[in-house]
């Protein structure tokens, strides 16, 4: 009974060291995607979002004076 005490702590032991080293692991890969996102995508994000916009204002602004061109003359 005590060898078998023994193996389980042994055991136990070793699904610890490799659940911390695991959970180490995705820690750092963690905080190393969160600072890549915050220093490439987003900032991509935010230009792709002001061009988007941009393009977007500009077509509105040919619509308006597609339709005031193109607009009935009062009866």
């Amino acid at each position: 009974m005590n060898d078998f005490n023994r193996k389980v702590e042994e055991a136990s032991a070793r699904v610890n060291k490799s659940v911390a080293q695991a959970t180490e692991r995705l820690e750092k890969e963690t905080a190393e995607l969160i600072t890549y996102l915050n220093d490439e995508v987003v900032p991509a994000v935010r230009q792709h979002s002001t061009k988007a916009l941009r393009v977007a204002a500009e077509k509105l602004a040919h619509l308006a004076d597609f339709l005031e061109t193109n607009q009935a003359p009062p009866k």
